[in-house]
């Protein structure tokens, strides 16, 4: 979702008068809520992996009224391209996918050599068909509601008198996209000793990997995996001073906030989802088998990962940032 923001931005700039509604799961509407190009979220009736052919078919029925011109089909999925069907929509805008025929009336060619990131994709989507991608389309800026940062801050006990590193330890993905543990307690007691802050996030499922960073680093970290709402989480990363992320959601909410981030990388390729602001550094290994997409390293030995050292990435995070590195 956040990636999708580049695409509502360049919607607004080629039709500033366009009212556009986004349907998502639940969970989004943290970061719908906080993309002003946005008027309405509705929620997706049907979970994930779920045909739900009634609860479309019913939702659909039911957008009819809103006489939508365009349905703009970012997922690939037969499915997702049910509910502009059944709401009548005219014209339906997808790559082909799912041999999606009929569904997607307005199917664009992929050409996966030209268009080789995701955000390029979304925003191909928002374009006449035979339209040039801009080379410099917007990044996703989410905004952010300081009063509710700062009650999220006073809810959770934190302070931001220390310079506060945001450690986002997690990946639903999987192990292969996961830095170790200890590496990233390192990283946090190195912060540590200088005086600053460190908050850890991530879901209920990352706690007890977030617990067990905070053991490594003394105690000394606060643990917020699992006691924040995405929409408290987004808050609180808006006042940290850095991140350090594994390839995640969080990752890209990180970027959309233009914070300092440091993005490491294993299994994953970072020329296809990268972070997209311009105060951010990929680390990765770049090893002959990466990237290899898979959930566990095929290898067993993770080396991807492992082998990245923490000592590289407490070097970027002490960089200074290109737009300070030149002044006099």
């Amino acid at each position: 979702m956040v990636m999708a923001h580049s695409l509502f931005q360049v919607l607004k700039q080629r039709h500033p008068d366009a009212i556009i509604d986004v349907l998502a799961p639940a969970w989004s509407s943290a970061l719908t809520g906080r993309m002003p190009e946005i008027r309405h979220a509705i929620t997706s009736p049907a979970g994930h992996g779920e045909l739900g052919w009634g609860k479309r078919r019913a939702i659909g029925r039911d957008l009819r009224a809103e006489r939508y011109d365009q349905a703009i089909l970012l997922p690939n999925s037969l499915k997702s391209a049910l509910i502009p069907w059944f709401a009548r929509i005219p014209r339906r805008t997808g790559f082909l996918g799912e041999m999606r025929y009929g569904l997607v009336n307005d199917i664009r060619p992929l050409d996966k050599s030209v268009l080789t990131m995701t955000v390029q994709r979304f925003v191909a989507l928002g374009l006449p068909p035979d339209a040039t991608l801009p080379p410099d389309f917007p990044a996703p800026a989410l905004q952010i509601n300081q009063q509710q940062a700062l009650h999220s801050v006073e809810k959770f006990g934190l302070s931001t008198d220390q310079p506060v590193l945001a450690l986002c330890p997690g990946a639903e993905y999987g192990p292969a996209k996961r830095w170790p543990e200890a590496h990233y307690a390192e990283v946090a007691r190195n912060h540590l000793q200088k005086g600053g802050a460190v908050w850890l996030f991530g879901s209920e499922k990352d706690d007890a990997v977030c617990k067990n960073i905070n053991r490594l680093a003394d105690l000394s970290c606060a643990n917020l995996a699992g006691r924040t709402s995405l929409g408290e989480a987004i808050d609180l990363l808006a006042l940290s001073d850095a991140v350090v992320s594994n390839d995640s959601g969080l990752m890209h909410v990180a970027a959309a906030l233009d914070k300092k981030l440091i993005a490491i990388y294993g299994s994953s390729d970072p020329g296809f989802t990268p972070p997209l602001n311009q105060n951010s550094e990929i680390i990765s290994l770049g090893l002959p088998c990466s990237p290899c997409f898979e959930r566990q390293c095929p290898l067993g030995h993770l080396d991807c990962l492992n082998k990245l050292l923490p000592q590289q990435v407490v070097a970027a995070l002490d960089k200074e940032p290109p737009n300070k590195e030149h002044q006099p």
